[in-house]
């Protein structure tokens, strides 16, 4: 809870005048039934009428007050309770955004979607109760006590007894409430992670026919969630009829004693009526305490998770410059003897060097699995690698800014995205590009045309993953982006798998003549996608087995000539 007071304590003066106004006007409430005592007491006797219209207008005024007063605090509980989920809400999400891969894995993206979403809400809903409940149940609470004692002390002792059984009972019951409701945010990540899985592969499993199959897997995880949800509802809703009993029990006791005492005439028949009413008011008071208490525990276990991402270091931080970290070099790129595995134990590359000279393409061919895009996450640090070096201009890329890194890839990755907007935006993709560079960048990879025979052209809106246009032509706008603003290094990590060959070849030769400043990565399956590359790298299980140009490695790789010869043909290819 500490990391929430972070965002309300900018907020303490908007707080401070709705408290001042919620308890106003708690506090106006609770004159009504003191005033109706005095009315029943001592004005009734009077038969006077215009004292009766007198403190019946004042006990209006009280009850319009009161109204008053809590609708205005309740509008700026609201208020506040907004600015603070939306400011919790942005930099949650912007630290989602900087979290590094490994940290990312292992939150999971199902678990960082709920946390925004569900657990934000959870943690807003909390807030917003406590400056609305929050204080106008203890002062009802503190302040009928108060008033009753002064009245009628014998009575009031009666119904204070009730009171410890109370906060025992809720108090015991709410420990419990956050490990369990932290077990229903995991089953709520669990969900999302299937219902994220089946929308994204909506098609496939149509195409399956195994409709029936995902819905008996939601149904799994739907029900873990719904029984998760049932135990710790059924846990923490043992507090309020547990309340009622006894508050029940406490209002039997005080009409008992309050009748015997009426009758010896040691108490009036009004202080009874006004004690029922203070005691009705005690009552509700404590029913919201008891609510309040179970939203915290929801609140308690979100705000735990929020806080988890929030408060999670900086990873893969920019290391000082050093003798160590410099290479003296003319090649662009330079991998000196990098291992690295994913979750420290096996490794997925091991002992990768390689240089590459500036303007030069390089091509990484191999079976799947055998880390061609593992290589492409360290060069880009998505990763740190478990050991050797990464040199860019001679430069560790461990002491280089991330936005300086960054700002030198152009990245059409294997599984990358196109959102719902305009063509144009989506090459555009926030940076600041004009029309013309837009063009260029779709004639090099052959979009222009098929953009062009749209009706609106460069304005066509994408729908959703763009499902109204096809593979191909989404990685040709997704290359399209990668290489609009010139990037100094140009990644394409499987990017042409869904073009035919002819447009494949007008592309790679399109990228020859337009691209001669930028060193290019090609990361493909097929052998024609990076044949005419100065270095190609053959990959298996993460170690290079094959070094050189396509020539050389058609006659001393096999498994090169194998891959070449099932493709195209082997030596023929052109």
């Amino acid at each position: 809870m500490k990391t929430m007071l972070k965002y309300l304590i900018p907020l303490k003066k908007r707080m401070t005048v709705g408290f001042i106004i919620k308890c106003s006007g708690t506090m106006i409430e609770l004159l009504i039934p003191y005033i109706l005592t005095h009315i029943l007491r001592n004005v009734v006797a009077t038969e006077n009428i215009y004292k009766v219209l007198f403190w019946g207008t004042l006990m209006l005024v009280c009850a319009t007050s009161a109204c008053i007063c809590n609708v205005v605090a309740n509008r700026m509980a609201a208020k506040v309770s907004k600015i603070f989920s939306e400011r919790m809400r942005k930099d949650l999400f912007e630290k989602t955004m900087k979290l590094s891969a490994r940290q990312t894995d292992r939150f999971s993206i199902p678990s960082l979607e709920s946390r925004i979403t569900t657990d934000t809400y959870n943690v807003h809903n909390f807030i917003g109760t406590m400056q609305r409940m929050g204080v106008r149940a203890p002062i009802l609470l503190l302040g009928g006590i108060i008033i009753t004692m002064i009245m009628d002390s014998f009575l009031s002792l009666v119904m204070i007894a009730i009171l410890p059984f109370i906060f025992v009972t809720v108090f015991t019951i709410s420990k419990k409430g956050v490990p369990l409701y932290t077990g229903v945010q995991k089953s709520v990540d669990s969900m999302v992670r299937v219902v994220r899985e089946d929308t994204q592969g909506i098609r496939v499993i149509k195409a399956l026919s195994k409709n029936n199959y995902e819905n008996r897997r939601y149904d799994k995880v739907n029900l873990k969630l719904s029984k998760d949800e049932r135990y710790a509802g059924t846990i923490m809703g043992i507090v309020n009829p547990i309340m009622t009993m006894l508050m029940n029990f406490g209002i039997t006791a005080v009409v008992a004693v309050s009748a015997l005492r009426v009758s010896k005439n040691l108490s009036s028949p009004e202080t009874v009526i006004a004690f029922m009413q203070y005691f009705t008011l005690i009552s509700m008071a404590m029913m919201s305490v008891s609510r309040m208490f179970v939203m915290y525990t929801k609140c308690a276990a979100s705000a735990s998770r929020i806080a988890e991402v929030l408060n999670t270091p900086v990873d893969l931080d920019v290391i000082e410059s050093t003798n160590e970290t410099t290479l003296n070099t003319d090649a662009h790129i330079v991998f000196k003897d990098v291992c690295f595995s994913y979750l420290g134990k096996t490794n997925q590359l091991e002992n990768i060097s390689f240089s590459l000279k500036k303007g030069g393409s390089l091509g990484v061919i191999g079976a799947t699995g055998c880390g061609k895009s593992t290589i492409i996450k360290l060069l880009m640090r998505f990763y740190d690698t478990t050991s050797g070096q990464i040199f860019i201009n001679g430069r560790d890329i461990r002491t280089i800014p991330k936005e300086e890194l960054t700002n030198m890839f152009g990245v059409c990755l294997q599984n990358d995205f196109l959102y719902a907007d305009t063509i144009e935006e989506n090459i555009i993709f926030g940076r600041d590009l004009s029309h013309d560079d837009v063009v260029k960048a779709a004639k090099i990879a052959q979009a222009d045309d098929f953009i062009s025979s749209f009706p609106d052209g460069y304005d066509h809106l994408l729908s959703p993953k763009a499902t109204n246009i096809s593979g191909g032509q989404k990685q040709r706008i997704l290359i399209s982006r990668a290489i609009a603003a010139r990037p100094d290094i140009l990644i394409l990590d499987d990017s042409s798998s869904a073009l035919d060959y002819k447009t494949d070849a007008n592309l790679r030769i399109a990228l020859k003549e337009n691209m001669t400043d930028s060193t290019i990565v090609t990361v493909a399956q097929r052998v024609s996608s990076i044949k005419d590359c100065d270095i190609i790298i053959v990959l298996d299980n993460g170690k290079i087995i094959g070094f050189g140009k396509h020539e050389y490695l058609l006659e001393n790789c096999t498994e090169y000539k194998e891959i070449s010869d099932s493709q195209m043909g082997g030596a023929l290819l052109d």
